[in-house]
């Protein structure tokens, strides 16, 4: 009866412990984070449109696209596919993600194409592109929205986020609320 004792209290203080203080240790701590640890939305007139953290898919052709996503941008779900350059099924996807994407830039050679716009990335929500990544895009978006490359080009160039260590890269979200607000 005494060990029954000892282990309910034991029970009680680690329930205490992990579901009541804890999760207020964290909430306090994101308290002093960017946007209170809510994560920082990207909004258009109000609207909350997206989180710029976390990459969503855009495929429609007025858009640049972003990296492919190993879980289908399912921000629940975020994993990569644990599949590496030696295994078949996985060659085989990369190469039909590089036919999809030779198709629809017919003015590309397989060589121009950048590895992260036909290979997804290790949490498969990576928000972030290349440079070269949207600038081989500029043709085909300027083309379906009819404009002006060199403006398309401009913007894009714009919207490259240098980091003090790491590449550049242009967040696809942001370009594409930019792009919407070309005229």
């Amino acid at each position: 009866m005494k060990t029954i004792f000892s282990l309910l209290k034991l029970t009680l203080l680690t329930v205490i412990l992990f579901a009541v203080i804890y999760p207020l240790a964290i909430y306090g701590i994101a308290q002093f984070a960017p946007n209170h640890g809510k994560g920082e939305t990207i909004s258009v007139n109000g609207k909350v449109v997206g989180y710029q953290k976390i990459g969503q898919k855009f495929d429609k052709s007025n858009y640049f696209w972003g990296r492919p996503s190993a879980v289908d941008y399912n921000a629940a779900g975020s994993a990569g596919s644990n599949k590496g350059p030696s295994n078949a099924e996985y060659l085989a996807l990369v190469q039909k993600r590089i036919d999809t994407f030779l198709v629809v830039h017919p003015y590309l050679k397989k060589s121009e194409i950048p590895a992260d716009m036909v290979t997804a990335s290790g949490s498969g929500l990576d928000p972030n592109i290349s440079p070269q990544g949207a600038l081989i895009q500029v043709k085909r978006v300027a083309k379906e929205r009819k404009l002006d490359d060199a403006k398309v080009k401009a913007l894009v160039e714009a919207n490259i986020n240098t980091a003090v260590m790491g590449p550049e890269t242009v967040n696809v979200l942001e370009l594409n609320v930019a792009l919407d607000q070309l005229k």
